[in-house]
């Protein structure tokens, strides 16, 4: 039973919209050093109320500990209660309130459609043919900079922040073509994501989705991908990092409802003829 108040810890009233959810989010992280314990509460606060399914599973446990808390038996003895000459009934333990202080972090684990753990894809999909770039480091390292956390105006933007929210909206948008296909029709998925690349990573990408490409008709596999959220990772003169949770409903051949897998997805971005377009791609699932 979890007793962590993640809504308290991202500062939010527990009706709050996802929009509210993620903003809040973004402001939590900001400012923080990438080796600030807070950091990693933050981001499974996120992970959490971000998902409708993950966030229903938390707000029924929440209710069943209040519940619960509410039938346990008050300490004492009230004036029409018997009193034994036995020896005197423990005091209940209180049940932890949802202020109480976060004491470990909520586990990420993919999950299918009934809320059952599912094990991860390994053989196939395109995150785990990237997988192999990615040095575990990396899943602190991004959160340097954090996030922009703030909408932006429609004027008055200082052109390097306009820059960057360009950035990030560009690889929000990308996200879904490039870590998305069908085995219905591959051709048309392989050039709804390249037409989203910088040409050096196009080409980069062809050989990987060839090995995808093959075995998607046998497995027939098909993986969507809904981007929860987003943050700046770091900038350069040139490029910049967008950190994006995603998750990734997936089909195969046998299954009657996706399995969906969690995961952290940077892009690097870079900006050619007046498009961002992606340059390069790591994946890792949340530690």
């Amino acid at each position: 039973m979890s007793t962590i108040d993640l809504y308290a810890v991202l500062g939010v009233a527990a009706d709050a919209s996802t929009d509210e959810i993620r903003a809040a989010w973004k402001r939590a992280v900001a400012d923080l050093d990438p080796t600030d314990p807070k950091l990693n509460v933050f981001n499974q606060a996120g992970a959490v109320l971000l998902d409708d399914e993950r966030r229903a599973r938390y707000d029924a446990e929440v209710a069943a500990a209040a519940a619960d808390a509410d039938d346990a038996p008050e300490g004492g003895a009230p004036e029409d209660r018997e009193v034994s000459s036995g020896p005197s009934e423990p005091t209940p333990t209180p049940m932890p309130t949802r202020d109480a202080a976060v004491a470990q972090p909520v586990p990420t684990m993919p999950v299918d459609a009934a809320g059952q753990q599912a094990p991860r894809e390994v053989s196939t999909g395109l995150l785990a043919l990237v997988g192999a770039l990615v040095v575990a480091a990396v899943l602190a390292a991004i959160f340097a900079a954090g996030p922009i956390g703030r909408a932006l105006p429609d004027r008055g933007v200082p052109a390097s922040e306009q820059r960057l929210g360009d950035a990030v909206s560009a690889a929000e948008k990308a996200a879904v073509p490039v870590l998305s296909y069908d085995y219905r029709h591959m051709a048309q998925d392989e050039k709804a994501a390249t037409a989203q690349m910088t040409p050096a990573f196009a080409k980069r990408f062809e050989s990987l989705f060839a090995l995808i490409e093959q075995n998607a008709p046998a497995t027939q596999s098909v993986v969507t991908v809904q981007v929860i959220g987003s943050a700046l990772a770091a900038s350069t003169a040139d490029t910049v990092d967008v950190l994006l949770f995603v998750n990734r409903p997936t089909t195969k051949k046998g299954q009657s409802e996706p399995v969906v897998y969690k995961d952290f997805v940077t892009l690097t971005m870079r900006e050619k003829g007046g498009r961002w377009l992606v340059d390069s791609l790591k994946a890792a699932p949340p530690a």
